[in-house]
């Protein structure tokens, strides 16, 4: 009912009018009430209506006044309303000043008329006091002020979603929640109270009459209290569930949620900051989402909690690495966008593996792809699920029959942290165990199984998953020292995989003068190396 009533208001050209001009006759009618049950009127004498008659001459002046100006006040302050448009700035500003323009001018309106009241009443009924006369007229002229505040107040309150989207957020004073509250205790006790003090120390009024007196005010004050703590406590109560609400949404991770800002008081300034937050969360999301697609969600999470330090330490890590074999022929004889797909499908599979797996795929470099396990999140057992991501990548890989490949794991400290400038940061991992397993790649690319892995990650593993894997082979890699000692996994179907030949139409190359690896059939390896396996015996195989 009074939300219809405020639309009314707003929409018609004399509402404004209308609402200021009641709560300003309801003063009057309160004042005038109080006088008769005080016995007052009745000490002017037989010629009291007369009087009263002489006395309204300025509030009937006052009144025509105040419904002139307030007209003129809708065309002034809703003028972009009426035409159907949004505020300009500076109206958007002068909106808000509305309450506090209209409560000044109702005060300048009745502080004359009591004067006018006093001076009468004191010439008219010398038998009444006339301080008593101007105490009760002043505080019924404040009363009538608190009053149209805040029914103004509330009337451009659906105004201010509007003025929020032409000034952004924005707050005054006179639409505090302090003012607000203050104000209707005001409107509530205070007045009415002192209306009561002083009816009830009027020395010419009889008994039954200040008593009759005081249980109108009373009343009075039971009812408009009950009304404007009503309305106070609903334009608190109604913003904090629209809030709890948008945050109960927020904290189930849903963005769009928004606030309508309806207040320019502290309230409006929660709603605002309520929209920033979830404004802010969904970007900060959307920056997590496209910035883990580049490095991996776990590097975004951490640069994101961290900052732009260059931080880092030394991580016991397995690192896997997949390279594609005659990716140089392939992209020559295929178009590139067949070629790119190709490569597309292989990574994805790369990237499903590893993340499942609890790794992370740190870089892609052309058709090659190193993924990282035990760093940035620390693992207990990085071994393991590395060996089991390798197994699946080379499965997979196997069924899409598209390309070959070859992927090297290794084991062992690495540095692994960011590394750039203050401007441009990267995370990366840094050490003997990826270089070691960039090279053990390249040999698995001529290993049936298409896997090679170092004696270090077979230690590391798990019982059992170090059971599907068998010693190949001891070989000495570029770059490498010390010779390594390698293990491949165990075909348990008892076949041999078969490839896609990616390179029969390409003539043959002439041989490596620079080999990368060169493999030596050792002597055996030591018993610690070797397990019970019918393979362990097998010839080296090249």
């Amino acid at each position: 009912m009074i939300a219809k009533l405020v639309v009314w208001a707003l929409k018609a050209r004399g509402g404004l009018a209308a609402l200021v001009t009641t709560a300003n006759l309801s003063g009057l009618a309160v004042i005038v009430t109080q006088l008769w049950l005080n016995g007052f009127l009745g000490r002017l004498g037989p010629d009291w209506p007369r009087a009263l008659a002489f006395v309204g001459i300025y509030p009937a002046v006052g009144f025509v006044a105040g419904i002139v100006l307030a007209v003129r006040d809708r065309k002034t302050y809703f003028g972009w309303l009426d035409a159907a448009r949004k505020p300009t700035e500076v109206e958007a500003r002068r909106l808000l000043h509305l309450p506090v323009a209209i409560t000044m001018r109702a005060l300048a309106l009745w502080i004359p008329g009591v004067i006018v009241a006093t001076v009468i009443f004191a010439q008219l009924s010398p038998h009444n006091d006339p301080g008593v006369t101007a105490a009760l007229f002043t505080i019924g002229a404040f009363e009538s002020a608190a009053v149209t505040f805040l029914i103004v107040d509330r009337l451009i309150r659906p105004t201010i979603p509007v003025v929020a989207r032409v000034l952004g957020w924005t707050m005054h004073w006179s639409s505090s929640v302090l003012v607000r509250v203050v104000l209707t205790w005001a409107v509530a006790a205070a007045l009415p109270l002192l209306m009561l003090i002083v009816v009830l120390a009027d020395p010419a009024a009889a008994a039954s009459d200040r008593v009759r007196t005081a249980i109108y005010l009373s009343g009075v004050g039971i009812g408009v209290g009950a009304l404007a703590t009503a309305f106070l406590a609903r334009a608190v109560a109604a913003p904090m569930r629209t809030l709890r609400q948008a945050l109960d949404r927020i904290a189930q991770g849903d963005w769009g949620a928004r606030v309508p800002i309806g207040s320019t008081s502290e309230i409006g300034r929660l709603e605002h900051s309520v929209n920033e937050l979830a404004a802010n969360l969904r970007e900060r999301d959307r920056m997590r989402e496209v910035f883990g697609r580049h490095v991996g969600t776990e590097v975004a999470e951490r640069a994101l909690a961290g900052g732009a330090d260059l931080t880092g330490d030394v991580r016991e890590v397995s690192a896997l690495f997949v390279d594609v074999t005659g990716s140089v022929e392939l992209s020559t004889g295929l178009p590139p966008q067949e070629f790119v797909a190709k490569l597309n499908r292989l990574l994805a599979i790369v990237v499903a593996a590893t993340e499942e797996n609890n790794g992370l795929v740190n870089k892609f470099e052309g058709d090659a792809a190193l993924c990282v396990f035990g760093a940035p999140i620390a693992l207990r057992d990085n071994a393991t699920p590395a060996l089991r991501a390798a197994r699946r990548i080379r499965d997979e890989v196997l069924a899409t029959g598209e390309l070959d490949i070859g992927i090297g794991v290794a084991h062992g400290p690495v540095f692994a942290g960011d590394v750039g400038s203050d401007t441009r940061l990267e995370f990366t991992v840094i050490g003997d165990a990826v270089n070691e397993a960039a090279r053990l790649t390249t040999a698995a690319k001529e290993v049936p199984r298409r896997i090679l892995v170092s004696q270090a990650v077979i230690e590391a593993g798990a019982e059992h998953e170090r059971a599907k894997w068998t010693f190949y082979d001891t070989i000495v890699l570029r770059g490498m020292k010390e010779p390594t000692v390698c293990w491949t996994d165990i075909d348990s179907s008892g076949t041999r995989p078969e490839y896609t030949n990616t390179r029969t139409d390409q003539p043959e190359l002439p041989p490596d003068p620079n080999p990368i690896i060169e493999i030596h059939t050792a002597a055996p390896e030591p018993e610690a190396a070797r397990t019970p396996d019918t393979e362990l015996d097998a010839p080296p195989r090249r």
